[in-house]
């Protein structure tokens, strides 16, 4: 078992670290406040990270800021990761759960290409989708869950940049019809394709935040029309819902929690 105290010193390190990257730099005594923590406490924290490189004094104010060695951390970890690995077991989890096909695209430009498929164990039926397929982002689940993240005016941009075309009869060929989608898709967390670009299939799907809070990646769940009533849907939505929240968390993605820029800390 952990030693206690060798936990809640850590634990200290990381709350200085983290109060220096959300509100800036800051004197020894405002940080101390800040964290509830006596000065001496504070000093010592600072002293030891100061000597391992993260954290410095500014001649100048007296303040202390961190340095760009995190961030030299950060880099060599993007270097390594890989979004495909950290995303296929939750794949296979989801197909698992629902006997039904499984996709992962990604974001590029106005389109969105398939990277991965976890086919039904259980169906015989095979959807025509295929990893390496693009398909504009405005016709899909996928692309209008990744579309729902975007401002207005880049979703206008997009649209007018796209070769609007329906793809079946279900299609939305209008901006106005698809921001009233968009909005839906923002209140409730997923998107629905409805047969939009292949009759016969439904989807159910949501975007996948990154460690910068942009969501370029986006999962689906696809089944035949006949296997996918709005009471299914409903139920699946706790599923993608959930492997939202986890794939996010995993690839680095945290609720913004910004202080106010002229005051970080209280004075």
């Amino acid at each position: 078992m952990p030693d206690r105290k060798t936990v809640q010193s850590a634990e200290r390190v990381f709350q200085v670290l983290e109060a220096l990257a959300e509100g800036g730099p800051a004197a020894l005594t405002v940080l101390s406040q800040h964290l509830g923590l006596s000065k001496s406490t504070t000093h010592r924290m600072l002293h030891s990270l100061a000597e391992l490189g993260y954290v410095r004094k500014e001649e100048a104010s007296g303040k202390y800021c961190l340095t760009l060695k995190l961030l030299e951390i950060s880099g060599r970890l993007l270097e390594q990761f890989d979004v495909l690995p950290a995303a296929r077991r939750h794949l296979e989890k989801l197909m698992r759960l629902t006997n039904e096909t499984v996709h992962l695209v990604q974001r590029e430009g106005d389109s969105i290409v398939y990277i991965d498929k976890v086919e039904s164990a259980a169906s015989s039926i095979r959807m025509v989708s295929r990893v390496g397929m693009r398909l504009p982002l405005y016709c899909t689940g996928v692309g209008k869950a990744i579309l729902a993240e975007l401002p207005d005016a880049q979703v206008r941009e997009i649209w007018e940049k796209s070769a609007v075309t329906a793809y079946t009869p279900h299609t939305i060929t209008t901006l106005g019809r698809m921001a009233r989608e968009l909005a839906e898709v923002r209140k409730k967390g997923y998107a629905v394709d409805n047969e939009e670009n292949e009759l016969g299939v439904r989807c159910i799907a949501a975007c996948i935040h990154d460690y910068t809070g942009q969501a370029n990646y986006a999962f689906s769940i696809s089944a035949p029309v006949s296997r996918m009533p709005d009471a299914r849907v409903e139920e699946l939505a706790r599923f993608v819902l959930q492997v939202k929240a986890e794939l996010s968390l995993e690839l680095g993605y945290a609720p913004c929690r910004r202080r106010g820029a002229d005051a970080p800390f209280p004075i």
